[in-house]
């Protein structure tokens, strides 16, 4: 075993510098692949946060409709972030008691996304 050793620390002692540049090389190709790909993956993230708090407000519209008398909102409401102000069958129903995933004061999640609630029932959101 000693003689392993002993022959090990005669032999070389660390990289050439062209190992080096080799290895850093393959590095830098590896993150230029991947850093715009990581940037995609963030944009295409919130994207669908978009279109699943869309669907999710479009469902409990059609829930909070369906329990109606006549089955439809009580007003439009344009702009709206808080779900207490859409209301049917004159106040008695909220869509936020049909809304999970919202903040506990009765707005939605997202930042600075609004929408607007047509008497129909119709859903339209906007985001920055």
């Amino acid at each position: 075993m000693k003689r392993f050793l002993s022959r090990m620390h005669r032999g070389q002692k660390g990289f050439t510098l062209i190992e080096l540049l080799v290895v850093i090389a393959i590095l830098g190709v590896l993150a230029a692949v991947a850093v715009p790909n990581v940037g995609s993956f963030i944009g295409r993230g919130k994207t669908e946060a978009y279109e699943t708090e869309l669907h999710n407000i479009q469902t409990a519209v059609m829930a909070m409709l369906a329990d109606s008398t006549a089955g439809r909102l009580d007003a439009a409401v344009n702009g709206a972030t808080d779900m207490d102000t859409v209301t049917a069958d004159s106040g008695a129903l909220v869509l936020s008691s049909y809304l999970t995933g919202i903040n506990a004061d009765g707005t939605v999640k997202l930042a600075g996304v609004t929408y607007d609630f047509a008497i129909d029932g119709t859903v339209t959101q906007h985001h920055p």
